[in-house]
């Protein structure tokens, strides 16, 4: 399985330990300011992307050394760092993505930094936002399958359409049959699966799934 694994600009204080994440094989890209975490974190990076507005002069020569590929874009432009990284990722069409430091901070651009993951999904790839806390997929209709992670314990379902049309939860400790949850609502918060793994489904909208934890 292929797997990109890209690091934003949001605080350091929110991404991982990312040695924890590292396979062979996986390729690693930096945006911004996340290319100098790849650095500071010793991951092996592939490509260093952005206009690097948030590191020094001197960390910018670090990373160009280190970085197999650097490419360096004005600061005025169209896309976000974290954009022209996804845009790079996909690409290389790889079976998933994972995405760290694209949380906290700035409220726009963890929102903004959220709805990129239509991109990701339109490219019929897998993305998962990953911080301390919380694990962020995206979802289209049909049914999925979500197992038991002890780690992050909390299940949410947040609508990201004007509507998600008869979704139904089984084997969550708050089941759910048919129902239809409108943008705004707050019925599916906080739950947990009974077993060691659960399914959800939805026949119309589009879907987030927060897997999360408490600090």
């Amino acid at each position: 399985m292929k797997r990109i694994a890209i690091v934003g600009g949001g605080p350091k204080r929110y991404i991982p330990e990312l040695k924890a994440y590292h396979e062979e094989r996986m390729i690693w890209i930096g945006a911004d300011q996340g290319a100098e975490v790849l650095y500071e974190q010793e991951i092996p990076m592939q490509l260093a992307i952005g206009d690097f507005d948030s590191v020094t002069e001197n960390r910018l020569g670090e990373i160009r050394g280190y970085a197999a590929v650097t490419e360096v874009y004005p600061e005025e432009k169209d896309d976000t760092d974290l954009e022209l990284a996804i845009k790079a990722a996909i690409k290389e069409q790889p079976d998933e993505i994972y995405l760290f430091g694209v949380t906290g901070g700035r409220i726009d651009h963890t929102l903004a930094n959220i709805h990129l993951l239509h991109q990701t999904e339109r490219a019929k790839i897998k993305a998962i936002i990953i911080d301390k806390q919380n694990h962020i997929e995206l979802t289209t209709p049909g049914e999925h399958q979500v197992k038991k992670n002890n780690s992050y314990p909390y299940i949410s379902f947040i609508p990201m359409s004007l509507t998600v049309e008869n979704l139904t939860l089984q084997g969550f400790y708050y089941p759910l049959e048919n129902k239809n949850l409108p943008i705004g609502s707050t019925l599916c918060m906080s739950n947990k699966l009974v077993k060691e793994s659960g399914t959800f489904s939805y026949s119309q909208g589009i879907l987030l799934l927060i897997r999360s934890r408490d600090s």
